[in-house]
């Protein structure tokens, strides 16, 4: 093994972070009005979330109103989701104050994305992404991170570290020598907590039943530094302590800035914006590319303007790992898939999505859950079509 060694860092956070707290609640939101309104025409929704302090504020448009009942339903109910039911001490779901100042979609953006076949439901970069790292050709950084993640939150609901709060935040160095990753060097877990734990033991819970058991022990053989809970007390945590708002966790929810993201949320939004759509439609067509060995790695770019049906533009990166000419790979995209938003959301049965199941632990790299941007169900066109040329 050869190359220059390096280390990259990526972060993820818990189902109970503040900001995650408001992303899941625009997305169980964006549910309930899909199952709402399933008929012809599709809703349209775009739901903004603020939460902090014992408020809930909800804003953002929509084509197809819930009734007032249902929103604070759902909002309460996707409260008590992230770990925060009845009756808790710090954003308890059922006494939390909820303001809802979702409003009626604009006629003029709902013109531009109706008809025979919907156009972009706005102006916007997108990028999908896929190396080699691991099995689910997600970068390795970002794939402990989420799984560090979720495994706070599994602890907590089996009752195995039983003193844990809903909130908190994990980070995970790896070294690499040249595009291969080696090791793991570091490790950060901040873990929300009840009141009176003792440091040492909370120390040494997280490491043996979420660090240990999440990342495999070859790679911490070069001896890992472990940072658990370094600032000490964490006691005040969530949208009780802080401030969450929808879409600020935008590299927790992509490639955990391995790889390059648009600027755009992807929760509380309707397939029609390409932000959700083509993003997803992106991370299929490079994890398929990656997975037919024409790249290592890849970085796709796709532009949108509101209303058109094509993409503006089509740009593929591949940090020198692939196989063919990246022409040859723009022109076997082209030919094998289409990122026509109707098109991207028939493929993929987005309007079948049940959004709020996306939102915890990133949007990609999850094989487990069964989204359909993770099927490797293109390779073979793709490698035909770029050899073929």
């Amino acid at each position: 093994m050869s190359g220059r060694v390096w280390s990259f860092t990526s972060e993820s956070v818990a189902c109970g972070h503040p900001d995650k707290v408001a992303d899941l609640i625009a997305d169980r939101l964006l549910d309930a009005v899909m199952e709402s309104h399933a008929g012809y025409p599709r809703p349209r929704v775009a739901a903004e979330v603020l939460v902090t302090g014992d408020r809930v504020v909800l804003a953002g448009e929509t084509s197809h109103p819930l009734e007032e009942e249902v929103v604070e339903a759902t909002a309460r109910e996707a409260i008590a989701e992230a770990g925060y039911g009845p009756g808790d001490p710090e954003f308890p779901c059922d006494g939390v104050q909820i303001t809802n100042l979702i409003q009626k979609q604009s006629s003029e953006i709902a013109e531009m994305v109706v008809g025979e076949e919907i156009g972009a439901g706005d102006q916007g970069i997108i990028f999908g992404f896929a190396c080699d790292d691991t099995p689910s050709l997600m970068p390795l950084p970002i794939h402990l991170a989420h799984r560090l993640a979720r495994k706070l939150a599994e602890v907590r609901e089996e009752g195995i570290v039983d003193y844990l709060r809903p909130d908190g935040k994990t980070q995970v160095t790896v070294e690499y020598r040249g595009r291969a990753p080696v090791r793991v060097t570091q490790v950060v877990v901040s873990a929300h907590h009840l009141a009176g734990i003792d440091e040492a033991t909370l120390r040494a819970d997280i490491e043996r039943e979420v660090i240990r058991t999440v990342v495999p022990p070859e790679l911490l053989d070069g001896g890992a530094r472990f940072l658990i809970n370094h600032s000490g007390s964490f006691t005040a945590g969530g949208p009780g302590a802080d401030t969450g708002l929808t879409g600020r966790k935008l590299v927790v929810d992509t490639y955990g800035g391995y790889g390059p993201h648009g600027g755009g949320a992807l929760s509380g939004k309707d397939p029609t914006k390409v932000d959700r759509s083509a993003s997803y439609a992106a991370r299929h067509a490079a994890k398929n590319l990656v997975a037919a060995g024409l790249a290592r790695q890849c970085s796709i770019q796709l532009s949108y303007v509101i209303g058109m049906h094509e993409p503006l533009s089509l740009h593929v990166e591949c940090s020198n790992t692939n196989q063919v000419p990246l022409e040859d790979l723009e022109r076997a995209l082209q030919e094998v898939l289409s990122f026509r938003p109707q098109q991207m959301i028939e493929k993929l049965g987005l309007w079948d999505i049940r959004f709020g199941d996306t939102t915890l632990y990133g949007h990609f790299g999850r094989e487990d859950a069964g989204f359909s941007w993770e099927k490797t169900d293109s390779t073979e066109q793709l490698r035909a079509a770029a050899l073929g040329g």
